[in-house]
């Protein structure tokens, strides 16, 4: 008998969240000498974290320690249930080698037990919907391996688009270059980015002026969407009317896209910052990002 967890870096909203039955581990942030975890939205002040960030705050985001993941972990362990573990991206950040020393040291006084981490290659809802997949599948009596097997599958149909106001942003994240950064910036780019195969931030297309880089996403949505039963998630950083809309580009081109409207929470918008705008969908394949990015 095993549980499915997963993670805040996922970004499903809580009432999904609780719907489905998914525990989330809380994923910490810090700003003003504070640090919070963020809970899903359940009591997120979207509005301060936003609004110290337009007022110069520099938030961190932080991995968790192993002793944490012992805590999270332990309680299934000691009531003699597996763990499936459906992640955000690996590739973004070293909260994984903690989560494997935490295991090592579980290892030690529960050897029966196990933890199966499947890496979404994702992040926001590119691994969110992959959650709710994971979690929908498990509701219907389905065994952990196959879960893995039909997830390794609908990963690579999860198609994230997304573009931000700032790029220092992801300067700052050290997602993107200095140099880059710069660039971009004097230059008035809005690069269309998306999540590549490896789970790492990729440039799709380089395009001048935020109005262009909305039309490019949602031609996206409208050519490439194909998992209709799926949600398409589209979600902005504290700019609701801009997302509001971008999603209606997507509905009156595809009256059959069941759109569901979020806000970035504040560990993703600590990366990408105030102004950004996404969208997550299932289709044939993921973006294919520029090869000389």
């Amino acid at each position: 008998m095993s549980v499915l967890i997963c993670d805040a870096d996922g970004e499903l909203w809580y009432t999904r969240a609780e719907e489905l039955g998914l525990y989330s581990i809380a994923m910490p942030y810090s700003y003003g000498g504070k640090i919070y975890y963020y809970d899903l939205g359940k009591e997120t002040d979207f509005r301060a974290f936003y609004d110290a960030v337009r007022g110069g705050e520099i938030p961190k985001t932080m991995a968790l320690n192993p002793d944490e993941y012992v805590r999270i972990l332990e309680p299934y362990f000691a009531n003699g249930e597996d763990v499936l573990y459906v992640s955000f991206s690996h590739a973004m950040s070293g909260t994984f080698d903690h989560l494997d020393t935490a295991l090592e040291q579980l290892r030690v006084k529960y050897p029966e037990r196990k933890c199966t981490v499947f890496d979404t290659k994702s992040i926001c809802l590119g691994a969110g919907i992959q959650m709710e997949y994971a979690a929908q599948l498990k509701n219907s009596d389905a065994s952990d391996d196959e879960i893995i097997k039909k997830l390794t599958a609908f990963r690579d149909r999860v198609a994230v688009y997304f573009v931000v106001d700032d790029l220092m942003h992801l300067k700052r994240g050290g997602r993107l270059s200095g140099i880059a950064a710069f660039a971009g910036t004097l230059l008035s780019l809005k690069p269309v980015l998306t999540i590549d195969e490896r789970g790492g931030l990729k440039v799709i297309e380089k395009i001048t002026g935020k109005k262009k880089a909305l039309r490019k996403m949602a031609n996206h949505v409208i050519a490439d969407l194909t998992g209709t039963e799926f949600s398409v998630y589209v979600v902005d950083a504290d700019c609701p009317e801009e997302g509001d809309a971008f999603a209606k580009m997507i509905v009156e081109a595809r009256p059959d896209a069941k759109i569901v409207r979020q806000t970035v929470g504040p560990v993703i918008g600590t990366h990408c910052g105030p102004g950004t705008i996404g969208v997550i969908f299932v289709a044939d394949s993921r973006p294919i990002p520029l090869e000389t990015d």
